[in-house]
């Protein structure tokens, strides 16, 4: 594969880890937080990650991305996995794409990776903090691009924004 196609697959990767690590142990009424007028809901960024990388995927098929929302929390954060590995096998086929590798990461993917981080900082405003680490350690794998990812190889040893216990 080209070294910035696994790059692009690697970054993918980062994503899903992160996001799942901003969704871990979020109670379930999460998806729902409203953190102020006009701002999303952690289902709507989501879903708005989910339809960037929908949009993503029309670099490499065609056509537009308009996703509707759907149903539960749950779905949402499957149809952006979903998304994710389909974003993943377009690169892994070497699906001609009318971006450069460089547009699709300044774009797109930078655009979900934001999002993530604001996942994160919706669990704080929640009441739930994101426990900290050093992600130069995680066990970010290319090919696991679904939501179960492994817990923190490295968490930091001092947190002291914790939640009482």
């Amino acid at each position: 594969m080209d070294p910035k196609r696994q790059m692009l697959r690697h970054f993918l990767a980062a994503l899903a880890y992160r996001t799942q690590k901003a969704l871990r142990g979020a109670p379930d009424s999460f998806g729902g937080f409203q953190a102020g007028a006009q701002v999303r809901t952690p289902a709507e960024l989501v879903r708005h990650m989910a339809s960037v990388l929908g949009y993503a995927r029309t670099f490499f098929t065609g056509g537009t991305h308009r996703p509707e929302p759907l149903a539960t929390f749950a779905d949402e954060i499957s149809r952006f996995h979903e998304n994710l590995q389909d974003v993943a096998r377009h690169l892994d086929a070497a699906t001609p794409c009318r971006l450069t590798p460089e547009q699709l990461l300044q774009g797109p993917l930078a655009d979900a990776m934001t999002h993530a981080g604001q996942l994160a900082m919706l669990r704080r405003l929640a009441g739930f903090p994101v426990p900290p680490e050093n992600f130069i350690y995680a066990e970010i794998s290319p090919d696991n691009l679904g939501p179960h990812q492994p817990l923190p190889a490295r968490p930091d040893a001092r947190w002291p924004e914790a939640p009482a216990s």
